[in-house]
């Protein structure tokens, strides 16, 4: 088995994943209709009651009260940059043919809990999401909790078999372009890694190559 000591630096911010409650996101609704005298009208007035929602994604806490990442996410991650990497030719993971059975059966993240080092407070981010359903176009507010750029995370991947390494750091290059965690398709949560010995020493990885994130 061979082990792969990791540190993740974020180069953008990253998003929760985690569902929270639904509710109407009000300050939306005020400004869609900013001089209505009240709540109540701009919901009637616009009609956003059915068709508008809050939709709250929020980090994962351990008992320390701390943001987290789950291991399966970082698992989920190497699916998802394997499946887009499988087709790309010359590629270590175009080479892997049940992708998804071999990480989840020969990849293991060590740590269950992956702890979210940062400064600052954590935010929030909101955007519109549309989408066509047999109502017509329904428009709805995503909003999640939000660490900013600098944060970073360490974790260590187990691979039982020598073979899968490679593709591993592949995966781990990936991120660099498509990010780690919620709306991944606009940058959100894109990073540099370091490749760590069991001292902290970097000894491989992409941040020093791409030091200003670029």
């Amino acid at each position: 088995m061979q082990e792969i000591k990791v540190r993740l630096t974020f180069t953008e911010e990253i998003l929760g994943t985690a569902a929270a409650d639904k509710e109407i996101h009000k300050t939306y609704i005020a400004s869609l209709a900013p001089n209505a005298p009240s709540k109540k009208e701009e919901v009637e007035a616009v009609g956003v009651e059915e068709t508008i929602e809050k939709a709250m994604t929020v980090f994962p806490r351990n008992k320390e009260g701390v943001p987290i990442y789950w291991d399966y996410q970082i698992k989920g991650f190497f699916k998802d940059a394997a499946g887009m990497l499988r087709k790309v030719p010359n590629t270590k993971s175009s080479k892997i043919k049940a992708y998804k059975k071999e990480i989840d059966g020969l990849i293991f993240v060590k740590e269950r809990q992956i702890p979210i080092h940062f400064d600052g407070e954590i935010g929030n981010c909101e955007r519109p999401l549309r989408g066509q359903t047999p109502q017509g176009e329904r428009v709805a507010l995503a909003n999640s909790e939000s660490i900013p750029a600098g944060a970073w995370i360490e974790f260590t991947v187990q691979c039982l078999t020598d073979g899968l390494a490679g593709a591993v750091t592949e995966w781990l290059d990936y991120g660099m372009f498509r990010g780690l965690g919620q709306w991944r398709n606009s940058g959100k949560g894109r990073y540099l890694w370091d490749w760590l010995d069991e001292k902290g020493n970097v000894i491989g990885g992409n941040r020093s190559v791409h030091k200003d994130g670029k």
